[in-house]
């Protein structure tokens, strides 16, 4: 067995993990052993309906939708960073974070603030800002990567302004907008489950379909034109890809940095930059990553933290340590 398929063995061992960890801890504890006699339909345990309820209507959609959203950061990061040919690019890098906080801002301002219209507002307004991101940066028939990225600098930082004009439009509901910035899986839901997959399953297929044309790109250009690649209508796929993965987590989940940023550039320490490995590897450790840190966000205090702060406070110190390391 080679280091390649070692990596991808121990990756899918640690979600497996996940899913126990995810289903079994949290103020309810569910031992390993109650887990699998419901899953495996064993009906002889204490209190064995309240136990199914649990794992099947909270526990089990709130982690499936966890390694969801971990797992499609984790591609878009990666994709965007080699896309960009720059190892600071993460999923939001042409404004879509942004896009999305001001449909739930406005959801909220305009008293409809339902899941599913939350989700909605979230979602399209995300999908319409890396639209106009994409063809702000257009120039000549073209779409040079460093007009994207200064395109998608200066729309985030117009939607944040619009954001929090919204959030103190808001009044009372302020708190919920900012609450909801912040990113979480409280609001976990089947129906969660169901709207993210489809898109998120699509992306992330054609993207893993794709690694190794984003292998020739990340050469250059001109490397990839040699190679036979149509540049600039695969940029615009990749960019369509990785704004259907970033947008559908974040309807879903709200705004949770740092991963698209950060587990790139883990998985790249230990597999290689070779993205037919590093791209399967980002979206296992990414839909590992996620439900670990959604179990510390709802155990460590009483109640629960946004997910975006566990994140932020793992994710920086990393950062930083890779910063010293010369390893961006």
């Amino acid at each position: 067995m080679n280091t390649k398929t070692g990596l991808i063995l121990i990756l899918i061992a640690l979600n497996i993990l996940a899913v126990i960890v995810g289903i079994s801890i949290g103020p309810a504890k569910i031992s390993v052993k109650d887990i699998f006699s419901v899953l495996s339909g064993n009906e002889n345990i204490s209190e064995a309906k309240t136990v199914k309820d649990i794992i099947f209507q909270i526990r089990l959609p709130r982690t499936i939708l966890a390694m969801l959203v971990g797992s499609s950061l984790a591609v878009a990061g990666c994709s965007m960073q080699a896309l960009f040919r720059n190892p600071l690019a993460d999923p939001y890098i042409i404004g879509v974070s942004s896009g999305a906080s001001v449909g739930a801002a406005t959801v909220f301002l305009l008293g409809i603030a339902t899941g599913i219209n939350i989700m909605a507002g979230a979602f399209l307004t995300a999908v319409l800002t890396a639209l106009v991101v994409y063809r702000i940066g257009v120039v000549r028939g073209r779409a040079p990567v460093y007009t994207l990225l200064l395109a998608g600098v200066a729309m985030a930082s117009f939607l944040s302004g619009v954001t929090s004009f919204l959030i103190y439009m808001a009044g009372e509901d302020m708190s919920k907008v900012i609450f909801w910035i912040m990113g979480g899986f409280w609001t976990a839901s089947w129906d969660k489950v169901k709207i993210a997959v489809l898109p998120m399953i699509f992306s992330l297929t054609f993207v893993l379909l794709n690694s190794w044309n984003l292998n020739a790109i990340l050469l250059g250009e001109e490397h990839a034109m040699s190679v036979g690649i149509d540049v600039e209508k695969f940029k615009r796929r990749i960019i369509v890809s990785s704004a259907l993965l970033t947008s559908s987590a974040v309807a879903v989940s709200g705004v949770i940095g740092f991963v698209g940023l950060i587990i790139p550039h883990m998985m790249r320490i230990i597999s290689g930059a070779d993205h037919r490995i590093l791209l399967p590897a980002s979206l296992l450790f990414g839909s590992a990553f996620m439900p670990f840190v959604d179990v510390i966000a709802r155990n460590v205090i009483e109640g629960e933290l946004p997910v975006g702060i566990i994140t932020a406070m793992l994710g920086a110190p990393f950062f930083l340590y890779l910063l010293r390391r010369g390893r961006m």
